[in-house]
């Protein structure tokens, strides 16, 4: 009777263990799905990692090219034009020919003072061997000193008149070189506006054309009164580099140095105008252009970046998102100053190689975890077809 009990016993508590087992193995089941149900999915986001680099710092402004040199040619003495030596948008250098007058009646002007010159130096000549006469016959009493001086008086008269001679032939010379029309600087020729066999005249109010000196060439451009400080120091310092951009402000087309800052702020616009110098050996800048103009005034070293895409502006100020080793996501203040539409400084709050989300903040939240997708690739980057 006894055996028949412990036997049933040990059955009954070996069934009871078996329901235990399967009841814990069938909650415990039960509970991991609940829980990978209730647990939240990871954030896609698209990161990169704060760099420590050397960031150059620009003002910005808009410019306007000027030429170095402007030049409307104009002849300077009357007279038809028998020839034009230029063509159009014809690059030319000091002391190129441009045009030429009808020298014919400067020339005659020319030779009728040389043979004045001569006619009175012949003139001169014998007035001298009349004083040198007069002052023999003096010593012998044969010719009285008042003659004597009057030819003196004659021989400084001729001299005088020679000497007026020099300068009409000095004065038909000048207007003899006049005919022959110089360009006074290096430049680009501009539209021809007289044609050969008109006549032209000192006082035409349309030159003959304009001649613009664009190697090198200005841009004159403004920034805020608030700004002098700094580009005063930075030409203190040296040399400020200036690039020139084109009008989307996307491809750099020049660079060149600043030249000058105007010695007066327009009260007006509280603005001070500044004039930059460029080499211009490419003649990408054209008088009349406008230009977007980048100013160097200094450079950050070692400054701890991130993109400007990465900062959010919160009531405190900026914070960006920072990845953490286990991938959950942490909102972290900083200080940080924008530099350009790409980039920001991080001033404080954020070491280089921290891990910073660009891209899908708007889900983050503290202790999100996040699954981190590849970058997208630049309008100019072609897809990757391997991927």
């Amino acid at each position: 009777m006894t055996g028949r009990i412990s036997r049933r016993t040990a059955y009954a508590v070996a069934g009871i263990a078996v329901a235990c087992v399967a009841a814990a193995v069938i909650f415990w089941r039960h509970g991991n799905t609940q829980t990978a149900r209730t647990a939240p999915p990871s954030v896609p986001v698209i990161i990169t990692e704060a760099a420590q680099q050397d960031v150059p710092i620009y003002y910005d402004a808009l410019g306007t090219v000027a030429a170095l040199n402007t030049v409307a040619i104009r002849a300077q003495v009357n007279g038809q034009i028998v020839s034009i030596d230029f063509r159009q948008g014809q690059e030319v250098r000091k002391g190129d020919v441009l045009a030429r007058i009808d020298p014919a009646p400067f020339q005659a002007t020319f030779d009728q003072a040389v043979a004045k010159k001569s006619e009175d130096e012949a003139q001169l000549i014998d007035d001298e061997k009349d004083l040198q006469r007069f002052k023999t016959l003096v010593t012998r009493n044969a010719e009285t000193q008042q003659n004597v001086d009057a030819q003196q008086a004659k021989v400084d008269q001729t001299k005088a008149t020679i000497d007026a001679d020099q300068a009409a032939i000095e004065a038909a010379r000048t207007q003899l070189n006049y005919a022959t029309v110089l360009a006074p600087i290096d430049g680009v020729v501009g539209f021809r506006q007289v044609d050969i066999g008109n006549i032209i005249h000192t006082n035409d109010i349309s030159p003959l054309t304009v001649l613009t000196q664009i190697k090198p060439c200005t841009v004159i451009f403004t920034l805020p009164q608030n700004d002098l400080a700094p580009v005063r120091e930075a030409m203190l310092r040296g040399t400020v580099s200036v690039l020139a951009f084109d009008q989307d402000n996307k491809a750099q087309i020049a660079e060149g140095k600043l030249l000058l800052i105007n010695n007066q702020i327009d009260q007006n616009t509280s603005t001070i105008q500044l004039k930059a110098e460029f080499a211009n050996a490419d003649e990408r800048l054209w008088p009349g252009e406008f230009v977007h103009i980048h100013i160097l005034i200094t450079t950050r070293k070692n400054a701890v970046t991130v993109p400007a895409v990465a900062l959010q502006r919160g009531p405190d100020g900026f914070y960006v998102w920072v990845i953490k080793p286990d991938n959950t996501a942490e909102q972290r203040p900083i200080e940080a100053e924008p530099i350009n539409q790409d980039l920001a400084i991080a001033t404080k709050g954020l070491n280089a190689g921290e891990r910073v989300v660009v891209d899908g903040q708007s889900r983050l939240d503290t202790g999100t975890r996040v699954a981190i997708r590849p970058p997208r690739p630049s309008p100019d980057q072609p897809p990757d077809r391997n991927g």
